[in-house]
């Protein structure tokens, strides 16, 4: 009797526990790209990736110089002269070498800045509707990769909404 009791007392409880649970997805990614200021945000990177390319040709520009001046007058030099050019065509050499290496970081950091005013605008949004609707849990899709999702609990749309976002066409 005690054992009946006990399993239909864990019965009960373990249905009110997932009875108060609601699991909903986003794909905030999807979201984003909709967004009117992501033309913003494209142009705004553009235009420091134009910087970027600027300032990469300013110290090429100034590496071939240096180099065509040291083949150019290296007879003329004395060996300490030609320790300095030398070491400088070097310096400027890995200069280049790092900011390539950098540039893409510097462009991801840069779109970090960029998006997160948007970012900010999805998740109010966000949570007014999960407020609204009392899910307690909501997964961004285009982040963890879920494996299946149903999609009435899909609030995607719902946000865009709330953004003023138009829905795009099927």
């Amino acid at each position: 009797m005690k054992n009946t009791l006990l399993a239909l007392a864990l019965f009960i409880t373990s249905l009110s526990v997932q009875s108060q649970t609601k699991v909903g997805t986003i794909d905030a990614e999807f979201i984003m790209s909709q967004m009117p200021e992501i033309a913003a945000v494209e142009e705004g990177l553009k235009t420091y990736n134009t910087k970027l390319q600027e300032d990469l040709q300013t110290t090429i520009t100034k590496y071939e110089d240096l180099v065509a001046s040291y083949q150019t007058n290296s007879t003329t030099f004395t060996e300490e002269e030609k320790k300095s050019k030398e070491s400088e065509i070097i310096s400027i050499e890995n200069d280049i070498k790092n900011f390539r290496q950098k540039a893409s970081v510097l462009m991801q950091v840069r779109r970090n800045e960029l998006t997160q005013p948007l970012y900010v605008k999805i998740d109010e949004a966000m949570k007014m509707i999960i407020a609204t609707e009392k899910y307690t849990q909501i997964f961004n899709t285009s982040v963890n990769g879920l494996a299946y999702s149903d999609e009435k609990y899909d609030i995607t749309d719902a946000v865009m909404k709330k953004l003023g976002i138009e829905l795009p066409k099927e």
